[in-house]
């Protein structure tokens, strides 16, 4: 389409009223496309294969038009209807046809996000000014950091929310009547993707941006390791105020230094070690700010201690690095350190990120089902070294063995579970042989777990724990992480009460539970 009318959308009150837009995908992300297009004026088509019943019922309502139908081939309809724009859903890769369709056409093709970042002025601040973003990636931590951040933010203050990729679409959140005065924005590698196809006059520029770390993730989605690394940089694009990266992972430094940012932007880099000038660290147990304050060369802001994570069971390594990461957005926006320890005294991990489940007869049972990668995985056989390791899954074209060769090989035992389960027998039979293997064989999905429960009950002793991080995706026998976790803690829970007559206290055993 012309490139003028294009480059003049760039607000909530520019003349949306009858641009033909294809929306690719109808889940959440795409209904709240559709939905705010649709309450702009914009002739909207919902092009998907399969549609949610609750969705699907309310596209005409809303005023749009649906096709439903499969997507090996670009539909007729979608070449009639000759979209301007096509906004594709985060699951459609970029080798989908129907994307490399609308590449190849005269189409503009967005991703969700840029359309949030177009229309973010419809509700205005005080001052106003649209609220500013932070954005948040990284192959792990991305919504724990997320929650981090907003919550901190919230506690300084400000009416801020966790948007995005953590489950709330940005765009209801850039229409929520009331305003925020800051948003912040969890981004996958997916909308990154779509994100780095900007070409408009207002391309998207974060307050402040981070990426928490990077490791093999998505590579049959992005095709390559490059391409996914690419992806993840562009969170960094036009960063005004602060580029948060992570001092103990050289490939986020690496973004920084080659990112395109607003001048007068900061590196802000942060880890587990004493802080240089511009960081954010731990000294003598106490994690301080050295970024944002005036005598930084001198002096440090105190946040909060070890000791107190420990406490709210925030004390694993990489839980520490993610607070310190989000501590550093936060304090990009002026939250007072005060506000940041407030925050973190009454902070939760959501379920299934090294959540104890569990301690009987000296064992400890742990859900790390979140722990979807290898990377991830790593951090959680870090916090409990000489695990009975619960692994396996879909591993989405990531190569196991540098896990199994590090942390793996010291691993008490390993209980290998779903599809790829030949990848990871091998990975230990070449890197930890002297690793006792158990292989779950194929079972019904209601029977895997309690099968994990009775072969990890039979080795773990007084001491041990038993830690489900499969370093895989769960889509091969569970609808999901979540309830790949659930199934874990029901069959251990159901385990325990048969050995204890049906009266089981989750608790009754003392241990020592550090908060990892």
């Amino acid at each position: 389409m012309s490139g003028t009318r294009l480059d003049s959308l760039t607000s909530w009150h520019a003349d949306w009223k009858g641009l033909r837009v294809a929306v690719l995908g109808l889940s959440v992300t795409g209904f709240s496309v559709a939905d705010t297009l649709t309450e702009l004026g914009a002739d909207v088509l919902v092009v998907t294969e399969k549609a949610d019943e609750e969705y699907a019922r309310l596209i005409p309502v809303i005023g749009a038009r649906l096709w439903t139908g499969p997507l090996s081939t670009v539909p007729e309809e979608l070449v009639a209807f000759d979209p301007e724009v096509v906004i594709a859903s985060p699951g459609f890769a970029p080798a989908h046809p129907v994307v490399r369709w609308a590449q190849e056409s005269d189409a503009a093709l967005w991703g969700d996000v840029e359309l949030a970042w177009r229309v973010r002025d419809k509700v205005l601040r005080p001052d106003g000014e649209p609220a500013p973003w932070v954005l948040i990636t990284g192959t792990n931590g991305k919504t724990t950091t997320t929650r981090l951040t907003a919550t901190m933010l919230v506690a300084g203050g400000l009416r801020a929310a966790p948007v995005g990729n953590i489950g709330t679409p940005v765009l209801d959140a850039v229409r929520d009547p009331e305003g925020f005065d800051a948003l912040v924005v969890e981004l996958s590698s997916h909308q990154l993707w779509y994100l780095g196809l900007q070409s408009g006059p207002e391309p998207l520029s974060p307050h402040a941006a981070v990426c928490l770390n990077l490791a093999g993730d998505h590579l049959e989605w992005h095709g390559s390791f490059d391409g996914y690394r690419d992806a993840k940089a562009h969170v960094y694009d036009n960063t005004r105020v602060a580029c948060v990266y992570n001092k103990a992972d050289a490939a986020t430094r690496a973004m920084v230094e080659e990112a395109d940012v607003v001048e007068g932007a900061r590196a802000i880099g942060f880890d587990l070690g004493v802080p240089g000038p511009s960081d954010l660290g731990i000294v003598d147990g106490i994690l301080v700010d050295r970024a944002f304050l005036e005598d930084r060369r001198t002096s440090a802001l105190e946040l909060t201690t070890l000791d107190a994570l420990a406490d709210a069971g925030l004390a694993a390594p990489h839980v520490v690095a993610n607070i310190l990461a989000a501590a550093a957005l936060a304090r990009s926006l002026d939250v007072p350190p005060a506000a940041i320890r407030d925050a973190l005294r009454g902070f939760r991990l959501d379920p299934h990120r090294i959540e104890v489940v569990a301690r009987h007869r000296g064992v400890t049972w742990v859900d790390d089902s979140k722990a979807t990668n290898p990377h991830a995985a790593e951090s959680s056989l870090a916090a409990y070294p000489g695990a009975v390791w619960v692994v396996g899954g879909q591993l989405k074209g990531v190569d196991i063995s540098d896990l199994v060769r590090g942390r793996g090989s010291g691993a008490k035992a390993a209980v290998v579970i779903g599809s790829d389960r030949t990848a990871v027998v091998a990975a230990f039979a070449r890197h930890a042989p002297a690793v006792p293997l158990i292989e779950v064989d194929d079972v019904e999905t209601e029977d895997v777990m309690a099968r994990v429960a009775e072969i990890a009950a039979g080795i773990a002793a007084d001491g041990d724990v038993v830690l489900l991080a499969p370093a895989a995706a769960s889509f091969d026998q569970f609808s999901s992480y979540a309830d790949r976790g659930r199934r874990f803690a029901a069959a251990v829970e159901e385990l325990i009460g048969r050995e204890t007559g049906g009266t089981h206290d989750a608790d009754a055993d003392p241990a020592d539970d550090d908060g990892r």
